[in-house]
């Protein structure tokens, strides 16, 4: 019985192992058409309606990518999927406080978003680790960035800068600037509370602190290789 139920464990891993790794190479390539956290959302809220268009990130203003990097993860482009000090300081703050302070990257969130499923487990923390480790290694930053501007939420049903951009500033999302693109950043990491379409004083406050950070990063030419 036990050599039985290891035989079966090891070929559930080497599946495992091998359909994953499959599954983030094609989507190295192809734009992935959903995301298990749409799917998710989707099955689980009522009346809950999903609202995406895919871009280019060659069409997307560069400034906007950079709102992103400076609010979200300001790391990015130095860090190989996680940020050690951010996951260290969050450790320590969450020992002392009832308020989870979270630690994940750009790489991090994408993984979590078009791969698995909301979940709290350190078993999920695990898995995301692993698809971070893959991403990284199989997409590169630029792919990131793309795949994470088109399933990011920025609002209730609205994934991506482009849908976001022709609901809450009635333009295509290759018109978004970066004064613009700082304000989408402002609405994470809770598009929900914080909305676009009546920002609050708070959200504004963020935008131009987020604003500070980019030029603090060195502005939109530290990126402009992708464009090339």
């Amino acid at each position: 019985m036990i050599k039985k139920g290891l035989k079966y464990l090891i070929i559930f891993i080497f599946s495992f192992l091998l359909l994953s790794v499959l599954w983030v190479v094609v989507y190295k390539f192809l734009n992935p058409p959903v995301t298990t956290f749409m799917l998710y959302k989707y099955f689980n809220e009522e009346d809950y309606q999903i609202s995406k268009k895919w871009i280019d990130i060659e069409k997307v203003d560069p400034g906007l990518l950079i709102a992103f990097i400076a609010s979200e993860d300001q790391l990015y482009l130095e860090h190989s999927g996680f940020d050690i000090v951010a996951i260290k300081n969050a450790f320590e703050k969450n020992k002392k406080s009832d308020r989870i302070v979270g630690a994940s990257t750009i790489s991090q969130q994408v993984c979590k978003n078009v791969f698995l499923i909301p979940n709290k487990s350190f078993i999920r923390k695990g898995i995301e680790a692993y698809f971070t480790v893959l991403v990284e290694a199989i997409w590169g930053k630029k792919r990131i960035m793309e795949v994470y501007i088109n399933i990011v939420e920025l609002g209730p049903g609205v994934y991506g800068v482009n849908a976001a951009a022709q609901k809450y500033f009635n333009k295509p999302g290759e018109e978004i600037n970066l004064n613009e693109g700082t304000l989408m950043a402002a609405a994470l990491p809770n598009p929900i509370l914080y909305d676009l379409a009546n920002p609050s004083p708070k959200m504004f406050r963020k935008k131009n602190w987020i604003l500070k950070q980019v030029y603090n990063l060195g502005g939109e030419k530290i990126i402009l290789h992708w464009y090339e």
